[in-house]
């Protein structure tokens, strides 16, 4: 995280959460307790902002400024509210597609999908408010600058947002390599979100319960899994090529 994106000592800090200044998330010096430190975590917690408690020596290696036990790392992008993403599709007459995101950390591939989901038109990417990728430097270059045009939803519970979506008219898929349905036998061409999972664990079983169809893509090779920012390309051109064949 660069310097100019930290924000820390007590006043700054809180200035701007009180102020409702969006942060990736926030150290906080462990071992340490006083009223400006109880407030900063309760600000955090009511903006589900992630609170990491670290030793002196971490806030040192961030910055050598007089951080008071405590730095903010600041958003680089706007977030925004999946309601209002879908409520612009439907005023727009564009067909919703979404892409969420289930344990998805590594900043390269959360960079690399977005890149692909911005190339093909996804409406939105939705991502855990803990557990994901951090939003940075390095994930918006492995964008290629996407994640600054590309609308980024963050939410407490990726179950609330499916429920939401659900509410709405969307069909859920999800990427399973035991589906029994290969990518090309789903229409993508109807309002729907797609689920990707990390390439270790995959989707959570709870998400995956929550789906409407499930499918794979399909492989002749030896490897077991492809990586999540590929298959998630592939996912895509899939949705797109359907989409523009019934344009």
């Amino acid at each position: 995280m660069r310097e100019e994106n930290l924000i820390y000592g007590k006043h700054p800090l809180l200035e701007a959460l009180r102020a409702g200044k969006e942060f990736e998330k926030i150290l906080l010096q462990n071992g340490t307790s006083n009223a400006e430190l109880k407030e900063v975590a309760a600000l955090a917690r009511q903006a589900s902002i992630p609170v990491q408690y670290v030793p002196h020596q971490k806030l040192n290696s961030v910055t050598r400024k007089n951080h008071q036990g405590m730095i903010g790392f600041g958003s680089l992008i706007q977030y925004y509210d999946v309601q209002d993403i879908l409520d612009h599709c439907y005023d727009e007459n564009k067909v919703p597609l979404f892409v969420l995101l289930d344990r998805v950390t590594d900043v390269r591939n959360f960079g690399a999908i977005a890149r692909t989901a911005e190339c093909f038109g996804a409406s939105a990417i939705i991502v855990p408010a803990t557990g994901g990728a951090l939003i940075h430097a390095d994930a918006i270059k492995a964008s290629a600058g996407a994640l600054t045009t590309l609308p980024v939803c963050k939410v407490n519970r990726l179950e609330d947002a499916v429920e939401l979506l659900k509410l709405n008219g969307l069909q859920i898929l999800v990427s399973e390599m035991e589906a029994s349905k290969n990518l090309h036998e789903i229409d993508f061409s109807i309002p729907l979100a797609v689920i990707m999972g990390s390439e270790g664990e995959g989707v959570s079983g709870r998400l995956a319960s929550m789906a409407d169809d499930s499918f794979k893509i399909p492989m002749v090779g030896i490897t077991e899994s492809l990586n999540v920012s590929v298959a998630a390309g592939m996912v895509l051109y899939e949705a797109l090529r359907q989409r523009l064949l019934k344009a």
